[in-house]
C-alpha cells in the first residue's frame, strides 16, 4: 500500500476536460473534478475550502448528528456550504456555478441541522452552472464574494454578472 499525497486545500481545476478538442464521446459530461465545497463560518467571518464536505465529512460536520428540523437545534451556529464549480473558457477560468446551502451546528449537544437532499440538489445545480445565492444573508454574501475575489481575481473578473450581482451587498441597508 503506497502513501497517498496529502490533498492540498484549494479549488479543483478541471484536470481532464472531456470536451477538450472534440465534440465526440464524453462531450458535455459533468465531472466532479471541477467542483469544490466552501464552508462559510458566519460568526467568524471566514470561508475555507473543505473537500471533506464532498462526502458530508467536513470539519464542521464531523461528530454531529443532523436533525431534520432547524427548531430542534435552537442554539445552532450558522454555516453555509457553498458548492463552487469552476469552468475554463476561452477568456480563462471562471466561477461557473455557485450554490449555497444552509447548515447549523451546536457542538455542545453534538447536533445540527441541514437538509441533505438540498445539499445534493444544490451540488447538482452548481455542476449545471446555476447561481443560487439570493437566500444568503448579506454578511455571508460579503464573506463569499471576498473569498472568491481573493482566491483568484481573474476568475472573479471572468465570472458572470449574475454571480457578481447575486453576491453584491447594498451597504446602505
Amino acid at each position: 500500500m503506497e502513501d497517498k499525497p496529502k490533498q492540498k486545500l484549494g479549488f479543483n481545476i478541471i484536470k481532464n476536460d472531456p470536451t477538450e478538442g472534440h465534440g465526440g464521446f464524453g462531450a458535455g459530461v459533468l465531472t466532479l473534478d471541477n467542483i469544490s465545497p466552501v464552508i462559510i463560518d458566519v460568526e467568524a467571518g471566514e470561508a475555507t475550502v473543505d473537500v471533506g464536505a464532498m462526502h458530508a465529512r467536513s470539519s464542521v460536520e464531523k461528530g454531529i448528528k443532523f436533525l431534520k428540523s432547524k427548531e430542534e437545534v435552537p442554539n445552532g451556529k450558522p454555516y453555509w456550504l457553498v458548492w463552487v464549480t469552476i469552468e475554463t473558457t476561452q477568456k480563462g477560468p471562471l466561477y461557473a456555478g455557485v450554490t449555497a446551502c444552509e447548515m447549523t451546528v451546536d457542538r455542545s449537544i453534538r447536533r445540527g441541522y441541514k437538509s441533505l437532499p438540498e445539499h445534493v440538489n444544490r451540488m447538482d445545480k452548481s455542476l449545471k452552472r446555476h447561481i443560487i445565492v439570493e437566500h444568503m444573508d448579506d454578511k455571508s454574501k460579503a464573506i463569499l464574494a471576498e473569498f472568491l475575489k481573493n482566491h483568484n481575481g481573474d476568475m472573479w473578473t471572468n465570472s458572470s454578472e449574475e454571480l457578481k450581482k447575486g453576491l453584491s451587498v447594498d451597504s446602505g441597508k
